[in-house]
């Protein structure tokens, strides 16, 4: 507790998954925070969240990839808690097709929702840094496909890879204000279990879709050293530490949250060594929003479907 008092932070992205579990990790240290997203709604449920639990939060409607959208973000929240030390940015969507097959506005949209977004977040918030005297850091949430070539993935690569160089060059432009820019680097994460990967334990008809560069739950956590997926608290815990005095001499940096996957050798597979089955796994997984544990995932789903 404590590692972020006096300190205001943006979080640009608000769901009750990684950027409201970010946001609500941030107020827990003693930051003053205003989340921001494009829904309306999940923006206010995690300012209402992080209130309801003693802590100071407003939230605000907003797209990162807009400048007009950004620089108001930035403008009311230094009007209302009078400086800027920390802005989080994970705002994005994500469009899967083949190289071949990609629709142009598909690509300028994944474009906008990682660079551009990552521009105007940083070139904002360091100008209200810079205006308010403070050594602030800026970090931004990338994805192992930033480090990696994906099939079906090329526009998201390419703009979470932009996201990271960016990140890596706007942290030497800003080194001599004092001014921090770092990076997070998840995997699939644990929550997709129940968001997005949820039919392909669940339902009993589910079939693979014809992506070419698609991987089952169990393919993925068979490449997981640790054994088990990244969760949103893991990635707050990172962000936490690169907001707080604590990481003051690191810029430029990438931290890897994601089980050991980005550093093993490519053809080892750590599940033939340790077998876990993906059921077994889900079984035992619990459901969190904003990084607190709510009902097992069995109990919201069901019983994960018996495949033997």
């Amino acid at each position: 507790m404590d590692r972020l008092n006096n300190k205001v932070a943006i979080v640009f992205g608000a769901g009750p998954n990684i950027g409201g579990t970010i946001a609500h990790f941030l107020a827990r240290e003693g930051a003053k925070v205003c989340v921001t997203d494009v829904n309306e709604s999940a923006a206010a449920a995690a300012a209402d969240f992080i209130r309801a639990r003693g802590w100071e939060a407003m939230s605000l409607v907003g797209d990162a990839r807009n400048d007009a959208d950004v620089q108001r973000i930035v403008a009311t929240t230094v009007e209302r808690y009078g400086r800027l030390d920390v802005a989080v940015n994970m705002a994005g969507r994500v469009h899967w097709d083949d190289v071949l097959s990609m629709k142009l506005d598909d690509w300028h949209d994944s474009v906008a929702s990682f660079a551009t977004a990552g521009l105007l977040t940083t070139q904002h918030a360091a100008r209200a840094m810079l205006a308010c005297g403070a050594q602030g850091s800026i970090i931004h949430l990338l994805s192992t496909a930033a480090h990696f070539g994906e099939a079906d993935g090329a526009a998201y690569c390419a703009a979470k890879a932009a996201l990271l160089n960016f990140a890596r060059s706007a942290a030497m432009d800003l080194a001599h204000h004092g001014i921090r820019v770092n990076t997070v680097t998840p995997c699939s994460m644990e929550h997709q279990l129940w968001t997005t990967m949820r039919d392909e334990m669940f339902d009993p008809n589910w079939q693979p879709p014809a992506r070419r560069g698609f991987y089952s739950r169990q393919e993925y956590l068979d490449q997981l050293p640790l054994r088990r997926f990244p969760r949103a608290s893991d990635l707050a815990w990172a962000t936490v530490f690169l907001a707080s005095d604590e990481s003051s001499c690191m810029t430029g940096a990438d931290l890897p949250v994601d089980a050991g996957l980005r550093f093993k050798y490519p053809t080892w597979t750590p599940g033939r060594h340790d077998p876990r089955d993906i059921n077994d796994y889900a079984r035992a997984t619990k459901v969190t929003r904003y990084g607190e544990a709510q009902e097992n995932l069995t109990d919201l789903l069901g019983d994960p479907i018996d495949r033997s």
